[in-house]
């Protein structure tokens, strides 16, 4: 197994909170219909979201990527995403637990579509199915 790989199955078991919070919103097309993966690989990086079908990756930042060296890191890792065509939207972690409905919001306009539409039939979070 690659390196990369075994590094997205890492990171797609330990979530962090606010990646868990957004994955259940996006999983099993539950928004507008579009499919969503989770630590998607873009060259050297992993993506936390991506969907292909329009070409849209969402990244959650945590306190440190708001420091001086990780921010120089984030822009050269931005700049490496779109200049392949990918639109990045990038989100604080404490954004999806004091407005989620934002976030969803800005995720549904970037996909082009009005109001976030809930799943007709939504798992609880933490269910499989």
């Amino acid at each position: 197994m690659s390196l990369s790989l075994a590094r997205r199955r890492a990171f797609r078991h330990t979530p962090t909170e606010a990646e868990a919070a957004l994955w259940c919103e996006l999983r099993k097309r539950r928004l507008a219909g579009f499919k969503f993966r989770r630590q998607h690989p873009c060259g050297p990086y992993i993506l936390d979201f991506y969907c292909a079908e329009a070409a849209l990756a969402i990244e959650l930042d945590g306190g440190q990527h708001y420091d001086a060296g990780p921010s120089e890191y984030d822009e050269r890792r931005t700049a490496f995403v779109r200049a392949r065509g990918i639109e990045v939207l990038r989100f604080p972690n404490d954004l999806m637990f004091t407005d989620r409905l934002a976030v969803l919001e800005r995720i549904a306009a970037a996909l082009g579509v009005g109001e976030p539409s809930p799943h007709p039939a939504p798992l609880p979070c933490g269910e499989r199915g």
